[in-house]
């Protein structure tokens, strides 16, 4: 079953990876440069890609050829290959985002005009043996995965947590917890979900990166392991699916091929001068794969090239001599919101690596503090150790708006937004997981 598995990740991977070949030759070779750079920046395929001429237009006349015959003669396509029956059939799907990102850019003078956090309920969802350290959501929201320093990895159906939060539940208590992997032998550092396929990766300080099937009820393990040299403190998939990112104690980001798990790159790769407490936090690509951002240990927010890896801006002491904790895009990719150790939040333009914003009042100097924006971009949440209490800023004004008391037994050490609704996760040191909804 494991080999089964795995085989038939390889096959998609490759199919994907010919699809891109195919698309961006096509568009290259009808002189449609601009869009054929644009692509293969996306999907990580050389613009000099070898392709037949006319291959895709070709295959495509056949497939539409194919599709008729089938409807003419009564006959139901099926899919070429099944991403697991045991999780909603539409996975992966992302369900239209409520509000489109806010443009930073748009006003100069935002003074007076701050938002209104809506009020979030509380629930405690479950705990851990040891702390909780990091948790991701899935890509559709369906799911959200935490880890743990007791080496296990919690799997949460968002579904089944919501009516957990109904008072009138009549059919007994409801566990929202559908999956519990072993695996790792150390304390997780992060989490990931396939953009596309039912898989989990996460990275510890195992040096590992293990890959978890959760389409499939029984499983406890992973079926296919990365054996890093270094601690993994971070892990990213590419958009498509097909590459993957590790931030490491090394300086330089790891790229692995998930159909062949080469790892890329080396210490040749063009980079900056990186001291030797450039260890990596975080790392995470923008929406498109065409860039990915690093927040490093020795204060630095760093962007690389998503096909090359090289670094094509490093803002040095963006948080002083304090670590850089956590980095992300925003949905546009013109923007990164970081955080660090010197108790700020700061967004920062990719184009010219300007400070845009500042979000200050929150108290974060001793554990990894991650700073996110809300599904719509219009608030960033983090967390003040000092007050125990989860920071909420008008992402726009960058003035403060909301202070809630965390309910956890200490401060939060992670917190996590839905991608796709007024919701987010915190994990905690008292081991605790809690989920936060808005209240209608």
């Amino acid at each position: 079953m494991e080999n089964s598995s795995l085989e038939q990740t390889l096959q998609d991977g490759k199919l994907r990876r010919q699809i891109n070949s195919l698309i961006v030759a096509h568009l290259r070779d009808n002189s449609l440069t601009q869009a054929a750079s644009a692509v293969a920046s996306a999907t990580m395929t050389p613009l000099n890609v070898e392709a037949p001429p006319n291959k895709l237009l070709e295959l495509v006349a056949k497939g539409l050829a194919a599709e008729k015959d089938e409807m003419l003669r009564g006959i139901t396509s099926t899919p070429m290959y099944d991403l697991g029956t045991l999780v909603p059939a539409a996975y992966g799907s992302i369900p239209a985002h409520r509000v489109a990102s806010i443009d930073f850019s748009a006003l100069q003078d935002t003074k007076g005009s701050s938002k209104n956090f809506p009020k979030h309920e509380t629930r405690h969802l479950s705990e851990h043996k040891n702390i909780a350290r990091c948790a991701r959501f899935s890509p559709d929201g369906r799911f959200v995965a935490t880890g743990s320093a007791d080496t296990s990895i919690k799997l949460f159906e968002i579904s089944k947590i919501k009516q957990m939060l109904l008072s009138d539940a009549r059919d007994g208590p409801v566990r929202p917890v559908i999956r519990t992997f072993y695996d790792h032998i150390q304390p997780i550092n992060d989490l990931d979900f396939h953009p596309q396929s039912t898989i989990l990766i996460s990275g510890a300080k195992d040096h590992t990166i293990k890959f978890f099937d959760f389409s499939k009820a029984t499983a406890k393990r992973a079926f296919r392991v990365i054996q890093d040299t270094h601690n993994v403190r971070s892990v990213t998939f590419h958009p498509s699916g097909d590459f993957l990112l590790a931030g490491t104690d090394h300086q330089i980001a790891h790229l692995y091929d998930v159909n062949t798990f080469q790892c890329y790159l080396s210490s040749t790769v063009n980079a900056p001068e990186i001291g030797t407490n450039g260890a990596i936090n975080q790392v995470r690509y923008s929406s498109t794969g065409g860039v990915y951002v690093t927040a490093s240990k020795d204060g630095a927010v760093r962007l690389w090239d998503g096909v090359n890896a090289n670094c094509v801006r490093s803002i040095d002491g963006a948080h002083g001599t304090a670590e850089a904790t956590s980095a992300s895009f925003t949905k546009d990719q013109r923007f990164v919101l970081s955080c660090g150790k010197d108790s700020t939040v700061k967004l920062w333009e990719v184009g010219s690596g300007r400070l845009v914003k500042q979000y200050l009042g929150a108290t974060h100097t001793q554990l990894r503090c991650q700073a996110v924006f809300n599904d719509t971009e219009e608030f960033v949440l983090s967390i003040d150790e000092a007050s125990n209490e989860i920071v909420i800023w008008d992402a726009l004004t960058a003035e403060r708006v909301a202070k809630w008391v965390s309910n956890h037994n200490g401060a939060p050490r992670w917190i996590e937004h839905s991608p796709t609704e007024a919701a987010f996760i915190s994990c905690g040191t008292d081991r605790s997981v809690r989920f936060w909804k808005e209240t209608l």
